[in-house]
């Protein structure tokens, strides 16, 4: 008997192992980057010599991997195995992502379509598909990003840029076309449409505090500080609850569109899907019972006092 349970228990071991090597390795074998998780934090850092270009293997790689990590979140039971915060950088030092793919941009259609029967394009799927994870995700830019690189960072739900590293351009106007995986429709909620026009119709390089002042990036920073100040805030956000993350992502973006009471309506739905599968009341209830709101130290130290609750599930 005590033998069958000890095989048992071996038996158990060897699963869950095994079960872990398989989440670990559904973030391999991508063509145009490569993926590391720690802990609840995946870096992605895109290499694909020459220059980053932004073609169908990039897209490709960036569907399977907003594949993943959808999955990563709809199973997840626990903390350790959820991917809550991803990083996008790159591993070329003056790219980070290059301009759309020539390749595929020469064999467009030279037909003109009507409204009703316009498709979207690939590039708009999947920086929509991006824009739209779970997770939340932060491009960390240090290096060109113009055209479609550009598009892909203002895809991301934060951008931090490197002065001296980091420069902006949507050159399409002079190339005959648009703005056309998000940029346009994007930049325009970001900065409004003076802002927007000005960057699209002038198609010249902005550099990183350029791009700060415009609103198209959350903050310029020196290229000796962007990686700590990354690394702590995806560290500070990935001690938060995984559906409250998501839930305060899809939100925010509802209202981008929608008139006010249709906005407070999303936020009122959202509010219960996070109470709904996060420990929030307990935490509540926590608080109370220690009488925290009424604490001028806890006061003091929200900033700390919110880290140290998460330990209650």
């Amino acid at each position: 008997m005590c033998v069958l349970v000890i095989i048992c228990i071996f038996i158990i071991f060897g699963m869950i192992e095994l079960i872990k090597k398989e989440i670990d390795m559904t973030y391999e074998n991508y063509t145009t980057f490569k993926a590391t998780k720690d802990g609840a934090i995946l870096t992605v850092t895109f290499d694909y010599p020459p220059v980053n270009v932004q073609g169908i293997p990039m897209l490709d790689d960036l569907n399977r991997l907003a594949e993943t990590l959808e999955g990563d979140h709809a199973v997840a039971a626990s903390a350790d195995r959820s991917i809550k915060v991803v990083v996008f950088q790159s591993a070329h030092p003056e790219i980070f992502v290059a301009h759309a793919d020539t390749n595929f941009l020469k064999d467009m259609s030279t037909t003109a379509v009507s409204l009703e029967e316009v498709e979207l394009l690939y590039l708009q799927e999947t920086l929509e598909r991006i824009s739209k994870l779970p997770q939340a995700t932060i491009a960390k830019i240090e290096g060109f990003a113009r055209g479609g690189g550009h598009e892909f960072a203002l895809a991301c739900d934060m951008r931090f840029a490197a002065r001296g590293k980091a420069k902006f351009m949507q050159m399409e106007v002079g190339m005959g076309i648009l703005p056309c995986g998000g940029g346009a429709s994007r930049m325009a909620r970001q900065v409004g449409l003076g802002r927007a026009l000005e960057i699209i119709l002038g198609a010249r390089d902005f550099d990183a505090d350029e791009a700060e002042a415009y609103g198209t990036i959350n903050k310029a920073l020196d290229a000796d500080k962007i990686g700590s100040y990354v690394d702590e805030l995806a560290k500070r956000i990935a001690h938060f609850p995984a559906d409250s993350i998501n839930a305060c992502k899809q939100a925010v973006y509802a209202s981008i569109d929608k008139p006010i009471d249709a906005a407070l309506k999303e936020e009122a739905y959202w509010l219960y899907q996070a109470t709904s599968k996060t420990p929030a009341i307990k935490r509540f209830q926590f608080a109370d019972d220690q009488g925290f709101q009424n604490d001028m130290e806890n006061q003091r130290n929200w900033e700390q006092g919110l880290i140290g609750i998460q330990e209650i599930q």
